[in-house]
């Protein structure tokens, strides 16, 4: 399956937000190019979004850990250096990783958390396709030596290192400078010098970081016409509709839905000779 020298996996961040998310989710792999999904254990709508994997086994599906801004699945009461007044994950991500390094208690309440997550992973009975974290908070050092230690226990095989090449940007739409996606850059190379010597699969590439929320069909066809060799990961936020708990400001939720869905998509990925698939399909 891996003789051609590009291998693609178009994954949707966020399974399991909402209804509109799986709706999406379900009509991009059907009708379109998306062929992974990455499960938010405690959303509102995990159990349909579960349901709906159970639907389509072609869908590869992973575990979108939650660490940040969003529900935790263990009690606040539980995690008490992680959570907010409203029992919600806190959304300070700078402080709390500063909490998370000089602090040993926050530190073992995340440990909790995370395999917690792992766990109700598990009990859904999808397969493990690859694991990532929202707001790719796993590039923090501490978090990434707990996801890679705990994941061991659960049978990882594939972690999402977030790098983009903003010479494939470029190429795409040439007239517009992208900006900078994350500050944590030297973070995420550390995250996969850790990963592979852990013997994981990571992406190669990682496509969709600076134009988080705004992966146009325009956009996404010319970043499929110019597709680097070996491994890339494109990733996207599509749902029917915007308006429900959760939802990020500013995405343009159902322009992301038509750009995994449009046929000038479909049609740049036909060309570029790509093996579409999930990351457990390009292990050797």
């Amino acid at each position: 399956m891996t003789a051609s020298p590009k291998r693609l996996v178009v994954t949707s961040d966020d399974f399991g937000l909402s209804p509109q998310v799986n709706e999406a989710v379900e009509a991009a792999h059907r009708t379109g190019i998306l062929s992974a999904a990455s499960l938010m254990v405690a959303a509102p709508a995990a159990s349909d979004a579960v349901a709906r994997a159970k639907r389509m086994p072609s869908l590869r599906t992973g575990l979108h850990l939650v660490m940040v801004e969003a529900w935790p699945l263990r009690p606040a009461s539980e995690l008490p250096d992680l959570v907010d007044a409203d029992g919600l994950l806190r959304r300070d991500m700078g402080r709390l990783g500063l909490d998370l390094a000089v602090k040993p208690r926050a530190r073992r309440q995340l440990a909790a958390e995370i395999r917690a997550q792992f766990e109700a992973y598990r009990a859904t009975g999808l397969p493990l396709d690859h694991v990532n974290a929202h707001k790719h908070f796993h590039v923090h050092p501490v978090i990434a030596g707990l996801v890679l230690a705990i994941g061991r226990d659960y049978g990882m095989r594939a972690l999402r290192v977030p790098r983009e090449d903003r010479a494939v940007l470029r190429r795409a739409e040439p007239a517009v400078s992208p900006g900078l996606a994350l500050d944590t850059a030297p973070w995420a190379a550390w995250l996969g010098h850790r990963a592979r010597r852990a013997g994981l699969l990571v992406p190669d590439g990682v496509l969709g970081l600076a134009w988080s929320g705004r992966m146009t069909p325009a956009r996404v066809a010319g970043l499929l016409r110019h597709l680097p060799d070996g491994l890339t990961e494109l990733y996207a936020h599509p749902a029917t509709a915007g308006g429900f708990p959760g939802e990020a400001p500013g995405y343009a939720y159902a322009e992301e839905l038509a750009a995994l869905t449009a046929p000038e998509s479909r049609a740049a990925f036909a060309a570029s000779g790509a093996v579409l698939g999930g990351f457990s399909d390009f292990l050797i």
